[in-house]
């Protein structure tokens, strides 16, 4: 053979190789990178070797933890009145774990938590002026969401629209400086715009579609948390709107979309079914920016039941009781009032009230809760902690963290770490606090445990 021949055929050879090792470690090397770096890639190309989250649900309570209760410990340096994550300013950290004062109580949770027998009557109000047929909103701009930013995107959505030029990058560099962190709570956010912008804005649960209709109506572009499966499948989300129009002989809203495809530069309409039905999965969780001396417009509108945060509560294990008898193999529902009861307790330190909550979070979990919940909510982890169920809290955050997404939530490593201090492995709570600080360094209720258990 002549060594032309023989130098065509080892190139060849040479260049199939490379080509049969390239599709062989391709998908490890995409699956590799980041996630905010995988997603500028063609879709073609980012979906190689990624496994999609699976469409079983979170793990079910098993029947031999349902009734493990103890009396509740107290998190390991922090002080539990403020629990509510928020994007204020870090206080200093304590030196020792606070000492929490518990109610010992020897109930059982039920298969079927009922609301409290007191619930607080709100008090009379004069009767609202009607409300126009149909309102859109002037002076919205939609914003194209970068990689898994859609909180950041729809606040500087209507940030801009009072005039502030913070962009979703600006908030997103705070509220989450890892680009692949899955979640920024609605609390937060509103925080951050009391504390970093001129704006104010108040955040609340239970709210009404009555109550968002007003607020667009008086000027005011109201933002909701809702689960949304974007028909690509990869399943379950959640995400935020920014409701700027409805109307009502149509029965829908007008919203901008930050993921919207195809992209609705103008906004997007909902039905009101739409919103209600995927509103629920956020507790009907919704928070308002504005003027502050326009405050008490704000607060009017949203009235003095969810102003206050114990009667706030309240209404929400009404209405969840509501969704239940309407429907009770919703797993939304069970979720809402588990995270009710659960705040209750936060606020009250009533055992029994975290003894309703991980009941009513058992239920939730026995129908069958999205494998994504817990990126965006984390009252399971605190209910089951406070009655003494590790094992549940360690379940869930393993569950959680198996997903590329979950892995980015500094809170599965947070709850974690508790369970794992409370159980004993040390070095295992520091290893998964020290994650969560990886993930979101402003994320101080980590760095206190660490402190504390150094």
């Amino acid at each position: 053979m002549e060594t032309k021949q023989k130098r065509n055929i080892l190139i060849a050879a040479t260049v199939l190789l490379l080509v049969a090792v390239t599709i062989l470690l391709l998908p490890t090397a995409v699956e590799a990178l980041p996630p905010d770096v995988r997603y500028r890639l063609p879709d073609a190309i980012s979906q190689i070797g990624v496994t999609p989250v699976a469409d079983d649900p979170l793990p079910a309570p098993s029947a031999d933890t349902q009734a493990d209760l103890s009396a509740a410990p107290a998190l390991p340096g922090i002080d539990e009145a403020a629990l509510q994550p928020t994007a204020t300013n870090t206080p200093e950290p304590t030196a020792t774990p606070v000492a929490v004062e518990v109610v010992e109580e020897s109930a059982e949770p039920t298969a079927t938590p009922l609301p409290p027998t007191e619930t607080p009557t709100p008090a009379p109000t004069a009767t609202p002026e009607p409300l126009p047929l149909t309102v859109l909103l002037e002076g919205l701009t939609n914003v194209p969401q970068t990689f898994n930013n859609c909180g950041p995107a729809n606040l500087s959505i209507v940030l801009d629209y009072h005039g502030d030029e913070t962009t979703q990058t600006d908030a997103a560099a705070y509220l989450k400086p890892n680009p692949n962190d899955r979640n920024v709570s609605p609390w937060q956010i509103s925080d951050y715009v009391n504390e970093f912008t001129a704006l104010s804005s108040t955040v609340h649960s239970g709210g009404e579609m009555e109550m968002l209709k007003r607020l667009i109506a008086a000027g005011y572009a109201p933002v909701i948390e809702r689960g949304a499966d974007f028909d690509d499948g990869q399943g379950w989300y959640g995400h935020y709107l920014t409701l700027f129009g409805y109307d009502d002989e149509k029965e829908t809203f007008m919203a901008m979309d930050t993921y919207a495809v195809p992209w609705a530069p103008n906004g997007s309409e909902f039905t009101y079914e739409d919103i209600w039905d995927s509103w629920r999965a956020f507790n009907y969780t919704f928070y308002v920016v504005y003027p502050p001396e326009e405050e008490q417009v704000v607060f009017d509108i949203v009235g003095e039941e969810l102003l206050d945060e114990q009667r706030m509560w309240q209404k929400t294990i009404e209405v969840a009781n509501r969704d239940i008898a309407a429907n009770p193999e919703d797993p939304f529902a069970w979720f809402n009032l588990g995270t009710a009861y659960t705040e209750l307790g936060r606020l009250n330190g009533q055992q029994v009230d975290y003894q309703q909550g991980a009941a009513a979070f058992d239920q939730a979990r026995t129908i069958g809760l999205p494998q994504r919940m817990l990126w965006y909510q984390f009252r399971p982890y605190l209910a089951y902690y406070k009655v003494g169920r590790m094992q549940d809290v360690i379940d869930l955050a393993e569950a959680t963290a198996e997903s590329s997404g979950g892995q980015n939530v500094e809170e599965t490593y947070y709850w974690l770490g508790n369970a794992l201090t409370l159980n004993g492995d040390v070095s295992g709570a520091i290893e998964a606090y020290e994650q969560a600080l990886k993930i979101n360094e402003n994320f101080y209720y980590a760095q206190w445990a660490i402190d504390s258990l150094n």
